[in-house]
């Protein structure tokens, strides 16, 4: 008997995105790039998609998710900017700081803008001293409320793949025993942690390696960084 040709199925959008939303990580990851590619099919699931999603969590599959929804300057765009005009993630501040700017750039992956402004909120978080010098001394940060620190950080991982963020640079330094000068190669930051804010010797997008963003100026050592990485809201977010 003669067979016919192979029989060959696609998953529809609604299954994929179902799928997406409820895989583990490294499932997540494989099913990345697929995603990626059938954009403009899932693009009119997504809102609803969202109203399901925990907008006080760290999950960055809905980070991805509006990024692929705002990627086009369409209708599904404009509704998403019309209802979440802050944010779409619930981030708070013990400062009153507006974190709506931050986080409109890294939905837009405009990550060195990010980078300038979350160096920007340290320093209005370390106080005001911290802003008339433009820098922050690691004795600043122990006081800097965690909520604070958690939002920042929270933003961060959500629209960054879960690859950018303080408590992902946290759990590489503990994968390396507190080792400070094998840190700085794995951020694919200068050897010893010393750089000038030069923007060509960073990477200002996804392709850069895990924990590269935000960076944290060392100029002085490692004390500030440590500081920020010690802080006990950060700590808390890496162990729960």
């Amino acid at each position: 008997m003669l067979s016919g040709p192979p029989v060959t199925t696609t998953v529809s959008p609604e299954q994929l995105l179902e799928r997406f939303i409820a895989a583990a990580p490294r499932q997540r990851r494989s099913l990345l790039s697929q995603v990626q590619q059938r954009s403009d099919e899932l693009r009119p699931l997504i809102p609803e998609q969202l109203d399901r999603l925990d907008a006080t969590g760290d999950d960055w599959v809905a980070g991805l998710l509006i990024q692929l929804l705002v990627a086009q300057d369409d209708a599904l765009a404009q509704a998403f900017w019309q209802r979440y005009a802050d944010g779409w993630l619930a981030v708070t501040s013990a400062s009153s700081i507006d974190y709506a700017p931050l986080q409109r750039a890294l939905v837009e992956q405009q990550f060195e803008e990010a980078d300038r402004l979350t160096s920007e909120h340290l320093r209005q978080l370390a106080g005001e001293a911290a802003v008339k010098r433009g820098y922050v001394y690691y004795s600043e940060v122990p006081p800097i409320a965690s909520v604070d620190l958690e939002s920042i950080d929270r933003l961060w991982v959500v629209y960054s793949q879960g690859r950018f963020g303080f408590s992902v640079q946290i759990r590489l330094l503990r994968s390396l025993n507190g080792r400070w000068e094998q840190l700085w190669p794995r951020l694919g930051w200068k050897q010893g942690g010393v750089w000038t804010r030069y923007p060509s010797a960073f990477t200002w997008s996804l392709e850069a390696p895990d924990g590269h963003l935000p960076l944290v100026n060392q100029l002085r050592g490692v004390r500030l960084m440590d500081a920020l990485l010690s802080h006990p809201g950060l700590q808390q977010r890496v162990s729960a």
